[in-house]
């Protein structure tokens, strides 16, 4: 009678939901598994990889039968003792939208799903970094409407054990109201290929800021880096005695949340009652002046986590006292609360995010406007710090008003009064392994075409150790998925300050190490030498990047006839007092872009003390000369952290740093 029972449950499903083609599949209902589920990258509006066999996983009561329909196919799999299951779908041309039903004594139906394209977009906060911090983000996001694109993100997460199941919202059809806040490198890398193979492409963006890549990788990945060991022991033994990493989260915002309360409690601008010093009618006696951009930490209010509040008058014309106006104040660390002549048009509490406010009809008059920011800053630096041309107030999108420049600003809550902030819950993501666990492992084996990468700069310290870290992160993910698939990496951007002379440098030690990874099969690199930020190490310009790594992609992966390098370092002759350079990838020639001299080159004798060289392209080599080095032995290349280097090929595309000795540098050996 039980059996009679079930059967006619799963009958009576699929007629609910419509699958009457299951039932034709079903010829042993008895078998079917109970509690079926899966994870959660497979949803909605997925994109599966076109032309592969294509995995399905999950999990359900041990014992029963689960079956999987597609587009015509129709795969069966028994449920192992440990409540494991799962199919493999055969190859299927690009395409949809399709629907996939996954029957057990329980129906899991997923629609609006496209073959095509599918990439993982993983680093730091580099590949992070989101589409609406990025440079031109707004123009970008306006023009996101790619219904073919879709989008999935990875929640942090970590684990001292491998993982079954990721964090995530799931799948997202792109559009100005999904890609804000995703990856803008993964962004750009996934619209040039849409654009240019004009088939469905997935992204699913896995990234930590400021972490290390031994996390990215497992257990078994790191066994030939005893240095890791003692790390992975002494985690995996507290981690069973502490409380988890979510309860340690939970924690510390009740506390940061406490302390919050407590500091606005004491600002003395804050009043409950009426506006306080956001009052546009109050004399600003006793301000001071603060020029913004800028975080405060480089100014007279030194090291604060507090609350400032900053003011600014704006003159409107009167014939733009009708516009429809935006505020645009850049990005922000941490929380903001902004006024425009009394009326409060936003607040955000997050530290990198833009700040945009749409402002009300009949909030800005001709005349004098004020404008109030409060700020409150709980961790690192405090202040408004986005670029220049990030701040305006805009009239009908046309009309610009600019607000860099000078601000009144006033300290809400004195130093000596503010109690210490709680310390943040940091530091566990880069222990060994554990982002592998919660935030790769849980995607493995979901079939997709390769990875793009960006990180690296949180290793830098350790640039020789990367020399053999990163090529065995990179086939620790392949030994997993069991598959050599592509891989693609961005180089380090140029950062921090410009040197006189020629110098070590752990930076050019990494940029160095990731060069070196070229010589594992099916990878390539995208080299930003010339688009970094002095002063940031999160370059704004995340176009180029994604075009640069797509161009890797489309070259050798989808053997389009295009340029996708800048010239490479191959090998070198000492001649005539100087060194000739030979290289690859010189595709329409050897080129200087930003002026007559080739700059960027240092040239040393058996000394191994370096000096600027004379360089000159000749044909496709470079000739390095210096009249202080009689005897050449060695040249380098945009060696430094941030190298005034314009070597290019015909396509405009930047030679990678080099050097062609192999003397100690910082970092090793």
């Amino acid at each position: 009678m039980k059996t009679a029972v079930k059967a006619v449950l799963v009958t009576a499903a699929c007629v609910l939901l419509h699958c009457s083609t299951v039932q034709s599949v079903l010829p042993d209902r008895v078998d079917l598994a109970g509690n079926i589920a899966v994870p959660a990258l497979f949803g909605n509006h997925m994109v599966l990889q076109q032309n592969q066999p294509i995995a399905v996983w999950g999990w359900a009561d041990s014992g029963g039968k689960v079956i999987v329909r597609f587009d015509g196919q129709n795969q069966e799999a028994q449920v192992d003792e440990s409540g494991q299951w799962s199919v493999t779908l055969q190859p299927h041309q690009s395409g949809g939208p399709f629907e996939m039903v996954i029957t057990g004594e329980n129906i899991i139906r997923f629609s609006d799903i496209y073959m095509g394209e599918v990439w993982i977009c993983s680093g730091q906060s580099n590949m992070e970094w989101t589409l609406s911090q990025s440079e031109n983000g707004e123009q970008a996001i306006s023009e996101s409407d790619f219904p073919g694109m879709r989008l999935l993100r990875v929640d942090h997460n970590v684990s001292f054990q491998p993982l079954k199941n990721i964090n995530s919202a799931g799948w997202q059809v792109c559009s100005p109201a999904t890609v804000p806040d995703f990856s803008g490198v993964g962004y750009f890398f996934g619209r040039m290929l849409y654009e240019k193979l004009n088939v469905p492409v997935g992204l699913i963006q896995t990234t930590w800021g400021g972490t290390v890549a031994e996390a990215w990788t497992s257990e078994s990945g790191l066994a030939g880096f005893p240095e890791f060991s003692e790390a992975i022991r002494t985690m995996n033994a507290q981690w069973h005695y502490e409380s988890s990493f979510e309860e340690q989260n939970r924690n510390y915002e009740k506390a940061q949340q406490d302390w919050i309360d407590s500091v606005s409690a004491m600002d003395e601008g804050w009043s409950e009652k009426g506006l306080g010093w956001a009052n546009p009618g109050m004399i600003a006696d006793g301000w001071l002046t603060a020029s913004l951009p800028g975080l405060w930490e480089g100014t007279e209010i030194g090291d604060y986590d507090g609350i400032v509040w900053y003011r600014k008058t704006v003159f409107v014309p009167d014939s733009l006292a009708n516009d429809r106006w935006t505020l645009s104040l850049g990005l922000i660390d941490d929380i903001d609360i902004t006024w425009v002549n009394g009326v409060r048009v936003g607040s955000i509490n997050v530290y990198n995010r833009l700040r945009q406010y749409e402002i009300p009809a009949d909030v800005i008059h001709a005349g004098y406007n004020v404008i109030v920011i409060r700020v409150l800053d709980h961790h690192g630096g405090g202040g408004v710090w986005g670029a220049e041309n990030q701040m305006n107030l805009t009239g009908d999108g046309r009309h610009v008003l600019p607000l860099a420049g000078e601000w009144l600003y006033r300290i809400g809550v004195p130093k000596e009064k503010v109690i210490p902030v709680p310390p943040e819950v940091v530091g566990i993501e880069n222990s060994p392994t554990v982002l592998f666990n919660a935030m790769v492992h849980p995607l493995i084996p979901y079939t997709m075409q390769g990875v793009v990468w960006y990180q690296g700069e949180s290793n830098a310290d350790r640039a020789y150790q990367y020399r053999t870290l990163f090529p065995a992160l990179i086939e620790d993910w392949r030994t997993r998925w069991n598959r050599e698939f592509p891989f693609y990496f961005v180089q380090l951007a140029n950062y921090m300050a410009v040197v006189k002379e020629p110098g070590e440098s752990e930076w050019a030690e990494l940029r160095e190490a990731q060069t070196k990874a070229l010589s594992v099969p099916n990878t390539g690199m995208a080299v930003i030498i010339d688009i970094g930020e002095a002063t940031d190490i999160h370059p704004r310009n995340k176009q180029d990047v994604g075009k640069r790594l797509a161009l890797n992609a489309l070259v050798n992966t989808y053997h389009q006839n295009l340029i996708f390098s800048g010239p490479l370092y191959r090998s070198m002759r000492i001649e005539n007092r100087g060194i000739r350079l030979f290289f690859d990838h010189t595709d329409g020639g050897l080129m200087i872009k930003g002026g007559q001299t080739l700059n960027g080159f240092s040239i040393a004798g058996a000394d191994r003390k370096f000096v600027w060289g004379d360089a000159v392209i000749d044909g496709e080599t470079v000739i390095v000369r210096s009249a202080s080095v009689k005897r050449p032995v060695a040249v380098r290349y945009a060696w430094a952290n941030n190298p005034v280097c314009n070597l290019y090929n015909g396509a405009g595309l930047p030679a990678s740093p080099f050097r062609t000795d192999d003397w100690p540098g910082l970092t090793g050996p």
